[in-house]
């Protein structure tokens, strides 16, 4: 039985699923945001009775022990929200809420020793911009030279040295105006001399993240599973608007050129001991290659999206990560 945490939004798992089911591996599926409103579940330990659980899908009826988990797949899955009753007292609502995601921590560390991809426990620690960076740069990986600070004084060094930098966010690039409205930060690009005269408070506002420009002759989307590489070349120096050139997530309604690539094998062997320094087995890397076939690494999403991938070239990344999943089940693959 393989099991996956996810959540309702998420199309991801949808042909993962597929593929297992077809080889006869059972799934199940637990969107982690209804954990209260739509499954049923138990856990028990009693003196003449081993620990275990049981969780089932009020929906669909299907359900899962414990003990008939093989593998684990941590696939975006999201804090306990939906409540089957709303209390007029909000505390007493996230009193339930917070509830809910203490029992699934524990089910998931519970099942720390089950093979998994992906990993709620290393994900968060591993999706840190300074630590990836730090360790790219001692694994001898080219990276554009990086400031964070909260002071204008603190990348006077970085301007002086480049004339064009790129601005990014550190996290999540979603805020919400008046509650509803989305606005998503995207890379920027500016000059020294427009960063220098930027006022102080520019600064004090919150954590800067800036980096040297880095010329691009096109971007790689390098998705990782295991010993599995799929690299998608994208031609994001192709469109026709500069915003999608600095960062191509801008230009994606363009006619935006994805193909499947070849990377050279040291590139190949630094995403995979790259995991490895950051617990991992599975990661989606950006890189930049320069006009000068320079490989320059940006960042790994521990959880990163690849279905657009799929979608726009074929090349079947659901069955890669479904074979991994399934290596631990009874059932022989052929």
């Amino acid at each position: 039985m393989v099991l996956i945490f996810s959540n309702k939004e998420d199309s991801h798992p949808t042909n993962v699923i597929k593929h297992l089911i077809g080889w006869g591996i059972p799934v199940f599926r637990l969107n982690t945001e209804c954990l209260l409103t739509d499954y049923e579940f138990r856990w028990w330990c009693t003196n003449d009775k081993k620990a275990d659980f049981h969780i089932r899908n009020i929906k669909n009826g299907l359900e899962v022990y414990g003990h008939e988990i093989t593998a684990i797949w941590d696939r975006r899955p999201k804090v306990p929200h939906s409540l089957p009753i709303v209390h007029h007292e909000r505390s007493v609502n996230k009193y339930n809420r917070e509830e809910a995601h203490a029992f699934l921590s524990f089910i998931r560390y519970y099942l720390r020793d089950v093979y998994s991809i992906g990993s709620i426990v290393e994900d968060r620690p591993a999706s840190s911009k300074m630590l990836q960076l730090a360790i790219a740069q001692e694994m001898g990986m080219n990276i554009p030279d990086t400031y964070f600070g909260n002071y204008k004084e603190a990348f006077d060094i970085l301007c002086e040295q480049h004339s064009n930098l790129s601005l990014k966010p550190i996290g999540d690039a979603n805020v919400y105006l008046n509650n509803e409205e989305e606005y998503v930060f995207f890379s920027k690009k500016a000059s020294s001399i427009a960063i220098k005269q930027q006022p102080q408070e520019a600064f004090r506002q919150t954590v800067c993240f800036l980096q040297n420009y880095v010329e691009k002759h096109y971007e790689l989307r390098v998705t990782v599973c295991c010993e599995d590489i799929v690299a998608c070349k994208i031609d994001s120096q192709l469109q026709k608007e500069d915003t999608g050139k600095i960062d191509w997530r801008q230009g994606y309604g363009h006619e935006l050129q994805h193909e499947i690539v070849t990377l050279p094998e040291h590139i190949q062997t630094f995403c995979r001991e790259f995991l490895k320094r950051m617990h991992l087995n599975f990661g989606c890397f950006d890189f930049i290659v320069t006009p000068e076939n320079k490989y320059v690494f940006l960042e790994c999403n521990p959880n990163g999206q690849w279905m657009w991938i799929e979608l726009i070239t074929g090349c079947d990344i659901s069955q890669i990560i479904a074979h991994n999943l399934a290596k631990y089940e009874p059932t022989q693959l052929d």
